[in-house]
């Protein structure tokens, strides 16, 4: 199993090479540049690519190429980018790096999709086991605020009758601290429902990514398995 896993992972790395090859480097057919003079290559505003002796002025920003008497690439400037544009560009790269990154460790981690079905049962039955308890303890704390407010409605300002008397401060602070951790775990607990949501979603997109990763790379199995006959 894990030679199998291990030759998919081969095939996916190959398969992400070429597709951001591909992506990079479409196929323009060069000019003749037998007068020996250097040429340089540059794309319009509509897409088309155009040769000639210089770069006219309004694409000078633009990314260009130089090409020699054989129509060689011998020298490449990237367009500038403007900070945003920059930014942008690199944020993008980053999500495709992690991309990449985590379909290597989808093939290369789990042999099946049932093996992620399992390691995602864990996490959510610990995540479970959290919010069983985080219940259990708002419950407790609610009770116990429940009690500290019915004591205090024997004092003012509560109890409104005239000659009642003022609260105890420590009832006071009793009643502010179990408030506070009242609502504190009432955060708390809403914040990890919400992981047990997000973990459901991450999970659900990995095994779809996993069957796509493992359905290309049987067919690129097959082809050349094909070929070789």
């Amino acid at each position: 199993m894990r030679k199998v896993t291990w030759v998919l992972a081969t095939l996916l790395s190959s398969a992400l090479a070429l597709s951001v090859a591909h992506s990079q480097n479409r196929p323009q057919s060069r000019p003749s540049t037998s007068n020996g003079k250097e040429t340089y290559k540059w794309t319009d505003d509509q897409g088309v690519v155009h040769y000639g002796d210089s770069v006219p002025a309004e694409y000078s920003q633009r990314e260009q190429s130089k090409l020699n008497s054989q129509g060689l690439e011998v020298s490449k400037r990237q367009a500038e980018m403007s900070p945003k544009e920059a930014a942008e560009f690199a944020a993008q790269q980053k999500e495709e790096a992690r991309r990449r990154q985590h379909d290597m460790f989808l093939i290369s981690t789990y042999p099946s999709v049932k093996e992620i079905e399992n390691v995602r049962d864990v996490r959510l039955d610990q995540i479970n086991g959290q919010i069983i308890a985080a219940e259990a303890y708002i419950s407790n704390l609610t009770t116990r605020v429940d009690g500290l407010k019915t004591r205090a409605l024997n004092f003012a300002p509560y109890n409104t009758k005239p000659g009642a008397r003022r609260m105890p401060d420590d009832l006071a602070e009793e009643m502010v601290r179990a408030m506070s951790e009242l609502r504190t775990q009432n955060s708390a607990l809403t914040a990890k429902r919400s992981e047990h949501q997000s973990v459901v979603n991450q999970f659900d997109a990995d095994i779809k990514r996993f069957k796509e990763l493992r359905t290309s790379a049987a067919a690129r199995i097959n082809q050349a398995n094909t070929a070789k006959q």
